[in-house]
């Protein structure tokens, strides 16, 4: 009946907010809600559902690390512990302020505060994967602070031991301190070795074995071993799994990893989101609302501050780092770890345990909801011009504009012939993916302005070749390219036959081909072959069916679609009459 209940929370709440453009994660929580204790009761322990759905955050992080080879984890050590130490020092003294204003007692202010630094990695990564930024520059930024903050729960429960009262047993918390740091040491050097060591030498013996859900067992078993690790040298078990998926990041087995983590990984962390709509006491909430209201305003409102300050200090643009303040201004899952053990140490009450959780709760409910907002009406972050160069004075024969798939094979023949070749487009991922993976120099451009056309070398081209993946971008750049340089033959890439109208009507294009006719015309011609034809036979039914789509595009260049349509049905009823007197005995 939970599992049931589960599902079924899920399937409406996910797709209707996602229909109501409120994002994925904001359903979940609100389905979490729905059906939690406070709403209609179909659950009455949500940390029983948090620590098995933590397991989902947990293969989340697995996930990020396969994607992180040791390399560009070292490349990016300065923004981790640069970038990262930077901002938690700062929120954690400012919010550590709003605590002591608030009328808390240092320690209690200074636990608060720190739970609160502790960002959602769950929310922030979801909301990240979601739009794509995870692999971009402003991503990989915020990926390096979340793992700083997931390293940064150690040290505080150390802290927390330290600022116990000393009604506990001291002889019984001091030789502790030096026994956390040393498991904790322990632990990480051995899932380092098991890493290096045993994992690959592992799945291999089981690749050769052939067995395919040994291989997902043996998948499931490397996170959740290093996780359980982890968290018994008492550190974080999303930090854990993210180490053995950098372990594992230059493994021939990672793809087959990911696949086989990917289904789990989706259910479970959708389970953490409901996990956490559930755990919202909102009897609570209704006992202290005003210095809860007070608390979840304040605390995000110092956090986004102090997020934005240090990302203009650290030279980030104005619309970044306000991207930056929006999606990472909420407590997170590891505030729920330091409060039960600030609580079991007496640092804090229940009901500051109570009333801070409430605060984490609502402000990881709240962001989606205030990340959506800030899209829809905030500055979009600019393109980041990290290892890209705008074109200046090129001269070329052929210049492409749009890099993507057609870009990508359409430029191969004037490579191949030596050609002198000018590339431009207006994406700085792609530019940077095309020099990395590709070792091909792309420059940064919208080819739809004419200083930019002739920077790049549009007025000695002979040909201009226009492959971007926008219909309206592509018929205005054609227009434009052919109104700039008329000496040159633009030839364009168009979406579908409407596209392809549009712009021999438009004049703009000396040569338009559909990007799916060729591929579609090449299978049809091995379909052909598979009903027994010859070769010939089939050359030539391709042949007629190419000559009569000439001559539809044709009348229909000319405003006659009706004419179009009935010369194709004229064809298909002279075929059919052609087949039945074949059909006919002699």
């Amino acid at each position: 009946m939970r599992v049931v209940s589960l599902l079924g929370a899920a399937v409406v709440g996910v797709p209707l907010f996602k229909r109501l453009g409120l994002g994925s994660v904001l359903g979940y929580l609100a389905a979490g809600l729905a059906i939690g204790p406070f709403g209609l009761r179909l659950f009455d322990d949500p940390q029983a559902i948090l620590h098995v759905a933590e397991l989902g955050v947990v293969m989340f992080l697995f996930v990020i690390g396969l994607e992180m080879q040791p390399s560009h984890l070292w490349s990016l050590r300065r923004q981790i512990f640069g970038l990262g130490s930077l901002q938690c020092l700062v929120c954690g003294l400012l919010l550590t302020l709003v605590g002591i204003g608030f009328g808390f007692p240092l320690a209690v202010s200074f636990v608060s505060a720190m739970g609160f630094v502790l960002t959602s990695t769950a929310i922030v990564m979801q909301l990240l994967g979601e739009r794509g930024d995870i692999a971009a520059p402003r991503g990989q930024r915020i990926v390096s602070i979340l793992l700083f903050e997931d390293l940064l729960i150690v040290p505080l429960l150390a802290i927390v031991a330290f600022i116990a009262p000393p009604a506990l047993d001291a002889q019984a918390v001091a030789p502790s301190r030096w026994g956390v740091v040393g498991l904790a040491l322990g632990a990480l050097a051995a899932l380092v070795a098991a890493g290096v060591w045993l994992l690959n030498p592992l799945f291999r013996v089981l690749a050769t074995a052939k067995a395919r859900e040994v291989m997902t067992a043996a998948a499931l078993l490397v996170v959740l071993g290093a996780a359980l690790l982890m968290q018994l040298g008492g550190l974080s078990m999303a930090m854990g799994a993210f180490l053995a998926g950098v372990l594992l990041s230059e493994s021939t087995f990672r793809h087959q990893l990911e696949a086989d983590i990917e289904p789990f990984r989706g259910l479970l962390l959708g389970l953490f989101f409901l996990g956490v709509g559930m755990s919202l006491d909102l009897a609570v909430v209704a006992r202290n609302w005003p210095l809860i209201a007070a608390g979840v305003v304040a605390m995000m409102a110092v956090k986004a501050l102090c997020i934005y300050g240090v990302a203009r200090l650290a030279r980030s643009s104005h619309a970044d780092a306000l991207d930056r303040a929006v999606l990472m201004a909420q407590g997170g899952e590891f505030a729920f770890v330091l409060f039960a053990a600030a609580l079991g140490a007496g640092v804090i009450d229940a009901t500051v345990n109570a009333n801070m959780t409430a605060i984490v709760v609502l402000s990881m409910a709240l962001t989606p909801l205030v990340v959506l907002l800030h899209g829809r009406f905030g500055p979009r972050p600019a393109s980041s011009m990290e290892g890209v160069e705008a074109a200046q004075d090129r001269r070329a024969s052929v210049l492409v504009i749009g890099f993507g798939r057609v870009g990508q094979i359409a430029s191969q023949g004037v490579v191949a012939r030596g050609a002198s070749l000018t590339v431009i487009d207006n994406d700085t991922q792609v530019i940077r993916d095309a020099q990395s993976y590709l070792g091909f120099k792309v420059y940064y451009g919208d080819g739809a302005r004419a200083d930019v056309l002739h920077a790049a070398g549009a007025h000695s081209a002979s040909a201009i070749l226009v492959c971007v993946d926008d219909k309206a971008a592509a018929t205005r750049i054609a227009e434009n390219a052919k109104a700039e340089c008329p000496h040159a033959r633009v030839l364009v890439r168009a979406f579908d036959r409407e596209h392809a109208l549009e712009l021999v009507k438009t004049g703009g294009a000396d040569y338009v081909v559909r990007e799916t006719f060729e591929s579609a015309m090449l299978l049809g011609r091995e379909a052909v072959l598979a009903t027994g034809a010859t070769p010939e036979e089939a050359d030539a039914v391709m042949a007629d069916l190419r000559r009569l789509d000439g001559e539809r595009f044709d009348l229909e260049v000319a405003g006659d679609a009706f004419a179009g349509r009935a010369l194709v049905l004229g064809h298909l009823r002279n075929k059919e009459n052609d087949d039945a007197t074949q059909a006919k005995p002699a």
